[in-house]
């Protein structure tokens, strides 16, 4: 049995299965190095799971194989039935920077992925979609703007909109808001949720902040060192909006504790 099915809760989202890695494994130079053995997870609809571990864990690894920018070594990647063989269109993702072209302005940019898969009438089709989803994130108003006139934060909201544009099966990010300040990174966490609460989007978060998985996720997976495995998964069962006076609450600071914990046992063992 995996070390990801010896621990699987019985809380947690309740959703159908959307996507399923089974026994996940990746290896380089030959076989000689591996970054993760033994990777079992299923997410299910609505469902909000973030992942941490420390550097070298595999995080990013997994992220990529789930993508479907790399594939695994070993084990079996399903969205929606369907093995993951390649990058898709239902498969959304949002990087640590906001990747905008500066040549291009704020809704040329959100409809660039309709662009490039479907040609320039799809595009201009799916755009009263863009406006409105830069509606939806407080974008109003920016649509002709380049990104050199955004700020950091609208920079990113501008990314979520092309991510979502697609009207992705999954959300996959990556530190995407590791790059603002504190308050602007709070700001984002808390449109992130009520963007996924509306749209009852599937995301899937690495992290290496443990009170940014717990504020946002309903699961967190707790990997092991090198070879990255799930060395737990830990439920957080806060309800939903979450807000940020939660961070001082006695359940917040024991979720924390939890994980911070395992972390460092991990570390040690």
């Amino acid at each position: 049995m995996s070390a990801a099915a010896a621990v699987t809760p019985l809380r947690g989202p309740q959703g159908e299965p959307v996507y399923e890695l089974s026994r996940v494994g990746k290896t380089y130079a030959r076989g000689h190095v591996t970054a993760l053995e033994d990777v079992s997870l299923t997410l299910r609809k609505g469902g909000f799971y973030a992942v941490i571990g420390s550097s070298g864990c595999g995080k990013s690894t997994l992220l990529k194989i789930m993508a479907g920018l790399t594939p695994p070594s070993k084990g079996r990647v399903t969205l929606q039935g369907r093995p993951v063989l390649g990058p898709r269109r239902d498969i959304g993702m949002m990087f640590q920077q906001a990747t905008l072209f500066p040549w291009r302005t704020t809704i040329q940019n959100v409809l660039l992925p309709i662009e490039i898969r479907d040609g320039p009438a799809a595009a201009r089709k799916a755009e009263p979609r863009a406006r409105e989803l830069l509606e939806t994130v407080g974008l109003k108003g920016f649509e002709s703007v380049y990104p050199g006139q955004l700020s950091g934060g609208m920079a990113q909201r501008a990314s979520i909109c092309r991510m979502l544009i697609t009207e992705p099966a999954v959300l996959l990010l990556d530190e995407p808001f590791s790059a603002l300040d504190e308050l602007a990174r709070d700001f984002m966490n808390m449109e992130l949720q009520r963007i996924c609460m509306a749209r009852e989007a599937t995301a899937f978060l690495v992290t290496h902040s443990i009170a940014e998985a717990v504020i946002l996720s309903d699961m967190v997976l707790v990997m092991k060192p090198r070879p990255g495995r799930v060395a737990e998964l830990v439920p957080i069962d806060l309800p939903r909006p979450r807000t940020l006076d939660m961070v001082t609450t006695p359940q917040f600071g024991a979720l924390v504790e939890r994980i911070r914990g395992r972390l460092d046992k991990e570390a040690f063992l």
